[in-house]
């Protein structure tokens, strides 16, 4: 006569099974592509995965409504205008190469974090503008002290904050 197991036994590996099936979906989820390149930005690796998770969902090939292309959704003025400031040659036709697009937005994020105190502040201007942003910071309806944002006016530049945040989390727990 076969002794059966007590049903005791299934449930840790049933539950070990499903934290993997979950953790395996949400490593596809928010994979890591161009390590290399990201790693060399000296940008944190969460925060660029993050931006490039919201703005093109991985794609290079991303071009959106307002001309932003490739994989970190750069305008092309806004690429020749940091490769201006960085001193190297500006190549609009590689906006849609992932380590070519990667490295300048990482420029870019850097000079905004350079330009605001408050780390919502940068991730507004990176998707909202500069000059727009500092707009905010200067009305006290939006900013209390001119450094951070209290409210952020647009709502799509709010959800987008909001996203990059989230996103950045899971990444630094994922990784």
């Amino acid at each position: 006569m076969k002794k059966k197991l007590p049903l005791i036994f299934f449930v840790p590996l049933t539950v070990g099974l499903v934290a993997l099936v979950i953790w395996s979906a949400l490593l596809l989820s928010f994979p890591r592509p161009y390590r290399d390149t990201v790693r060399k930005t000296g940008v944190d690796p969460a925060l660029l995965y993050a931006i490039m998770r919201t703005e093109s969902g991985y794609r290079e090939d991303a071009v959106s409504g307002a001309g932003a292309v490739g994989l970190m959704q750069l305008k092309p003025s806004t690429a020749e205008f940091i490769c201006k400031k960085e001193g190297i040659l500006f190549q609009e036709e590689r906006l849609k190469e992932g380590a070519y697009n990667i490295a300048l937005a990482a420029m870019y994020l850097r000079y905004l974090f350079s330009r605001f105190a408050d780390a919502d502040a940068a991730l507004a201007a990176y998707n909202a503008g500069e000059g727009t942003v500092r707009s905010w910071l200067s009305d006290s309806r939006y900013s209390s002290d001119g450094k951070s944002l209290t409210k952020i006016p647009f709502p799509e530049t709010d959800g987008y904050v909001k996203k990059i945040r989230k996103f950045r989390k899971i990444y630094e727990i994922l990784y």
